[in-house]
């Protein structure tokens, strides 16, 4: 019995210097002149994301990060539940459904903040927690793909001219920057499907990011969209295509290194059709597994019930996905000073 007790405190020791060790290598990282590199890129990116925004009467709105499941993307099982007052609520993914409320009267919107995701994962493509930079405005969606490019065009130019000598430092060719400008090349689900055949990819299926990247590198490693996904596999309120109901008015923007930065959409905001997509959702069947139930969307509903809405459209850009592409890194763990997946908690 003895015995058994001295090695649980020896056990007990071992963890404590392992802890000690872990956290004095962290410590010790943030005088490593990467780091630095990667702050400034990040802080720039914002800044040119910030500049383009402000040049375009984009409005900034704070919106709330502890939500009902209205802060979810498509898929609800990766929300991180919180006990709020006695009531289930959510960190949320996604300020998408608080900034199209807004854009019927501030016309176009932006936020920039965090998204929580609950991933198991601990790998070179997920975080739990990341920046996400949103907008919503009145417009179609050839204005969002242009709005787009343009954003990353801005975003590229501003590390390029305030970031030299960390480029420098990471041995990034500033050519390789500085040569992509819009447009970029665009082409359908369809036409992806077709491509990754020998992948066994078939119509109807998400693209995973092995087959982003062929894709990518298909068309010779510069930023591609993929547009007009399968309604099924997308969120419930992207606008139906007005010639084929079984697509929606959607895109995803592929990087080098990365894969899919950006996803967007115009935007459904017909009461009727809103109500009826939500209805028939995979993602409202996968709230009612949660405990949840439509209720959660009620607010919304009634919004477009009451007012209807405008023509709008919108996007979410990934900060870090971003980073990747600029730094020329697969591993998203060394694209932010502070990597959250489920193993790193400071």
């Amino acid at each position: 019995m003895a015995r058994v007790l001295i090695q649980k405190e020896i056990d007990v020791k071992i963890d404590e210097v392992l802890d000690l060790r872990n956290t004095i290598k962290r410590y010790r990282l943030f005088a490593n002149q990467r780091i630095h590199s990667v702050a400034r890129i990040e802080s720039a990116i914002i800044s040119g994301a910030r500049k383009y925004f402000l040049e375009n009467d984009f409005v900034e709105v704070t919106v709330p990060h502890i939500t009902k499941a209205t802060g979810a993307c498509e898929n609800v099982a990766t929300m991180f539940d919180l006990d709020f007052f006695g009531e289930r609520r959510y960190l949320s993914q996604t300020g998408q459904l608080y900034l199209e409320v807004l854009t019927p009267y501030l016309d176009k919107v932006f936020a920039i903040g965090p998204s929580f995701r609950a991933e198991p994962s601990v790998d070179e493509r997920h975080l739990v927690e990341f920046t996400l930079i949103e907008i919503e405005f009145k417009g179609n969606f050839l204005e969002l793909l242009d709005h787009i490019e343009k954003i990353l065009h801005g975003m590229i130019e501003e590390v390029v001219k305030n970031c030299t000598k960390d480029l420098q430092t990471l041995g990034i060719n500033k050519d390789r920057l500085t040569s992509i400008t819009p447009p970029f090349k665009k082409i359908t689900y369809n036409e992806a499907v077709d491509i990754l055949q020998e992948f066994g990819v078939r119509w109807g299926d998400d693209l995973k990011s092995q087959h982003e990247q062929f894709l990518v590198e298909r068309f010779g490693s510069r930023p591609l969209f993929v547009t007009h996904f399968p309604k099924s596999i997308k969120f419930f309120n992207m606008k139906e295509n007005d010639l084929d109901p079984r697509i929606v008015d959607s895109a995803d923007l592929l990087l080098p290194y990365s894969g899919e930065a950006v996803g967007a959409a115009e935007r459904e905001y017909k009461y009727e059709n809103l109500l009826l997509r939500l209805s028939e959702s995979s993602m409202l069947n996968m709230l009612k597994q949660r405990g949840g139930s439509i209720d959660d969307f009620q607010w919304y509903l009634d919004y477009y019930k009451e007012f209807g809405g405008c023509p709008h459209s919108g996007c979410g850009i990934g900060l870090n996905r971003i980073t990747q592409f600029i730094i020329g890194s697969k591993d998203i763990r060394e694209c932010t000073v502070w990597p959250m997946n489920k193993e790193t908690i400071s």
